[in-house]
């Protein structure tokens, strides 16, 4: 995906612009002005776009082959149709899955204004293998609304963070430590929101290879490798056990998971860096947080001082050599 800012009140033209950003699609107005705005804010394999339409636009694609969901903020939107039969009508607030990545769609868009997560179905297996018990295979969204209003606000919220964090700074996306996890952060909500295929319990087989010894290949190879875009199908492949074993394994053994584990290392890092680190070259914690995957300065601040009883702009000011 690339990154987009459009603006055009050229009918003929905005169906160019969607049609590549998109997929082929034809698109028709009800008369009068037709402008169109639509951003495209670019997180890795993730696109956060922002798309505004003063006029009503009737649209029919042809398969898009991405996870596309969207959010409301204004106007209404009408989906023509779905798997199930259910044409449904979307007004502010509504969060929703805009269409399955491997079917066509239709739809009218309402004088609207509405944000869409575009992401690749291959990153939701991915995420998904992080989860306990994940049953092997790939990963559907077996619905098309939020689990919860609750999961639906979430899922805003991160969108809209994610989408501040990269215009506030642009810098951000050549960090691939960050955008991986930043990536890998939206999918898990996504995950979170729309009910999907992802979980299973362990088998007899799991139980019988979480032992110790699991546990310390994968520690030893989470250690030589958390500065790198690991993922739990990477660690599991290095300890020669299945993702589901291993999940098991760390449950058993440290009552955690492979990725919390890795994020704790990642923080132990990052509060090495600090103390090594001299305040009066210019260097900021902000920096360092980056440097180790943490996009939310907020978050890991709270995280550090759980784990080091003190924010880390108090161990790089006062600690460091």
């Amino acid at each position: 995906m690339e990154a987009l800012d459009f603006d055009s009140d050229d009918l003929e033209l905005t169906e160019q612009v969607l049609s590549k950003a998109y997929t082929r699609m034809r698109i028709g107005s009800d008369g009068g002005p037709t402008r169109a705005r639509v951003t495209r804010d670019v997180l890795g394999p993730v696109g956060i776009d922002q798309l505004e339409f003063t006029y009503n636009v009737g649209h029919h694609a042809d398969v898009m082959g991405k996870i596309c969901v969207c959010s409301v903020q204004s106007g209404t939107i009408v989906r023509q149709y779905f798997p199930d039969g259910d044409e449904g009508t979307f007004g502010p607030g509504d969060v929703f899955l805009y269409t399955p990545h491997d079917q066509s769609y239709a739809g009218v868009v309402h004088r609207s204004r509405y944000n869409l997560i575009m992401l690749d179905p291959d990153l939701l297996t991915r995420v998904a293998a992080g989860l306990p018990g994940r049953r092997p295979g790939p990963v559907r969204l077996t619905g098309d609304r939020p689990v919860s209003p609750a999961a639906a606000r979430r899922l805003r919220d991160v969108n809209a963070c994610l989408r501040d964090a990269i215009r506030t700074d642009r810098t951000m996306c050549e960090h691939q430590l960050l955008v991986s996890t930043a990536a890998q952060y939206m999918a898990a909500n996504v995950l979170h929101t729309f009910p999907n295929t992802a979980l299973t319990d362990p088998t007899i087989e799991d139980r019988h290879d979480a032992h110790p010894a699991t546990v310390r290949r994968a520690v030893a190879f989470i250690d030589a490798h958390a500065h790198t875009d690991v993922s739990v199908a990477d660690i599991a492949e290095a300890t020669h056990v299945s993702i589901r074993t291993l999940q098991y394994a760390f449950r058993r053994h440290l009552d955690t998971t492979p990725m919390s584990y890795l994020r704790r290392v990642r923080l132990a890092h990052a509060h090495a860096d600090l103390l090594a680190a001299d305040p009066s070259t210019g260097i900021t914690v902000t920096a360092i947080a980056t440097r180790w995957g943490f996009l939310q300065s907020g978050r890991f601040a709270a995280a550090y001082r759980t784990a080091y009883g003190r924010p880390p702009h108090q161990t790089l000011l006062e600690d460091g050599p």
